[in-house]
């Protein structure tokens, strides 16, 4: 059921950082990431930064900076990871159906995707949605 346009990874590891500007700096300088985007609170704290490696990327945010995936990552697993799906609906109630905990229903986001999020067996959250960021491959 997993889907992408265009060429684009249909898989994204999501990490919250207490210092996210200080991961961006590692997982540029050290690591050979590329930033894709950055997008920052008024209080400089970064809400969402997507960056690129090879043909996949990862997303990452600031720890503490509020919303539904911070609340869910406080006291997870390891690691969320956000996957891109082409019938997010038919996808969240086949995870219904097998007994997921479900975190957030499907819902429209103000960025155009549609998208819900899980809590796996141990933990981990996942999100599952439409919005896959144009890398450039």
């Amino acid at each position: 059921m997993a889907g992408t346009s265009g060429g684009r990874p249909s898989i994204y590891p999501s990490l919250l950082y207490t210092d996210a500007k200080a991961a961006i700096k590692q997982l540029t300088e050290a690591f050979g990431f590329t930033e894709l985007s950055v997008y920052e609170g008024e209080d400089g704290m970064v809400l969402h930064a997507e960056l690129v490696q090879g043909n996949g990327a990862i997303m990452l945010g600031s720890k503490g900076r509020g919303g539904r995936f911070d609340a869910a990552m406080d006291g997870a697993g390891p690691t969320g990871v956000y996957l891109v799906v082409d019938d997010v609906d038919a996808h969240h109630q086949r995870a219904v159906d097998h007994g997921a905990e479900i975190l957030m229903p499907p819902t429209d986001q103000d960025y155009g995707s549609r998208d819900y999020m899980a809590r796996d067996v141990e933990g981990n959250i996942w999100s599952f949605g439409t919005y896959a960021p144009e890398i450039g491959v």
